[in-house]
């Protein structure tokens, strides 16, 4: 071979083994390739003067690049309107016995993945039932599988099965479905989102007694498609009663609340106005403000 032939091949197979690397390193940031890291030494908290506030964004699985930072700034911006304290972070041990204990409210953040030990669920799930408030957005049920059976199928109430694609972000129809409770009570009927992912569930979680706020209308987008076909295929028969189709819901774990809201793919809905009211009452209501 002629020596111009080996360096050539010689520079192809670096380039090829620097793009392989590139990819795989982008791909486990976004979360295509999971990850299994779990910290066990909580982080130092400040002094809190007022009830305070977690924001924990955690990724072990898909990484919401865009919304994680404009939703942490919602909440904390939300968070110091209500007049509490905040603290955000990424690590989970957090969630250690006792350390839970400095917050009135937890939120996750389109949290993914297997992220907390087995101490640490144990923490949370013991903290929620003596009082705790939870909140979680879009990612933070979005996963097609979870090692921790207690979070999807009582936390959450209802296991993810896809979302639109073909296309992924779409404008849609939703209806507050009690327009007399306070966290919806400013929306409009139809209330029109523009430009979201729409996720699918296996169940209705009304079937274990939880309370949905916003359902959403599926003929006002497009369901299937080339990708989503077979994961959004037969929404209608997995999600429950029959043009009913839950993206909001509530409901009391033990003497905790916990609220959960599938929207929030796209940093622009944290900046809808009528969103981040409901946010903002949803946080209230999870605090144990009794009026939400």
């Amino acid at each position: 071979m002629p020596r111009w032939l080996k360096i050539s091949a010689l520079a192809f197979a670096g380039i090829l083994i620097l793009l392989g690397a590139g990819a795989y390193s982008y791909y486990k940031y976004i979360g295509i390739i999971p990850s299994h890291y779990y910290e066990t030494e909580p982080p130092t908290l400040p002094q809190f003067s007022k009830p305070a506030v977690l924001i924990f964004n955690k990724t072990n699985g898909f990484r919401h690049i865009d919304a994680l930072p404009v939703a942490d700034a919602m909440f904390t911006e939300l968070a110091h309107a209500h007049g509490w304290d905040v603290f955000v972070t990424d690590n989970a041990a957090v969630h250690n016995p006792g350390v839970l204990d400095n917050f009135s409210l937890v939120i996750w953040n389109n949290v993914s993945g297997d992220v907390l030990t087995e101490e640490q669920r144990s923490s949370l799930k013991q903290w929620l039932a003596d009082g705790g408030g939870w909140l979680g957005v879009h990612g933070s049920g979005g996963d097609t599988s979870y090692q921790w059976p207690w979070y999807v199928e009582t936390l959450i109430g209802a296991q993810f099965i896809g979302h639109t694609m073909m296309p992924q972000f779409q404008d849609a129809e939703l209806y507050p479905t009690d327009l007399s409770t306070v966290v919806t009570d400013h929306l409009p009927t139809p209330w029109r989102l523009p430009a979201e992912e729409w996720y699918a569930f296996d169940s209705s979680p009304r079937d274990k007694a939880y309370e949905i706020l916003v359902t959403i209308d599926t003929d006002s987008y497009e369901t299937h498609g080339p990708v989503s076909s077979g994961w959004m295929e037969g929404w209608s028969d997995r999600m429950g009663s029959e043009g009913e189709h839950p993206q909001i819901w509530r409901h009391r774990p033990g003497q905790g609340r916990a609220f959960y809201s599938a929207i929030g793919h796209q940093p622009e809905t944290y900046e809808i106005p009528a969103y981040r009211e409901l946010l903002s009452k949803a946080m209230r209501w999870a605090m144990g403000e009794p009026r939400e």
